[in-house]
């Protein structure tokens, strides 16, 4: 089961990250764009994926990711069931993630780390 915890210390080590309050949720944001948001009550996270992205991590794992059911979904937002998921994959779907929204100047600095 992950939690805050796990994706905060991941969220943390992309350059450029911040941390703020997004309505009752958490937001993970690069440049003040949001890339993830975690919903504590659920123990869900929501992350901005492309369409494709979206539908290969959907396959990876149907009962833990999943498009948000709505017109948000469409646009790439994906739930994250936390409770269930796997770590390296959901690692992998938040560095996925981090990378749709960040501008290529530090998506350049991730591939280097």
């Amino acid at each position: 089961m992950l939690s805050i915890k796990e994706l905060r210390t991941q969220a943390i080590t992309f350059p450029e990250v911040s941390e703020e309050a997004h309505f009752e949720k958490t937001s993970f944001r690069v440049k003040k764009k949001i890339f993830a948001t975690y919903d504590e009550k659920a123990n869900q996270a929501c992350l901005k994926l492309s369409e494709i992205d979206q539908n290969v991590f959907s396959i990876a794992s149907k009962s833990s990711i999943y498009p948000v059911a709505n017109k948000w979904g469409k646009q790439g937002w994906t739930i994250v069931e936390m409770n269930s998921v796997n770590e390296e994959l959901f690692s992998d779907a938040l560095k996925t993630a981090y990378c749709e929204v960040a501008p290529k100047k530090l998506v350049e600095l991730l591939k280097l780390k």
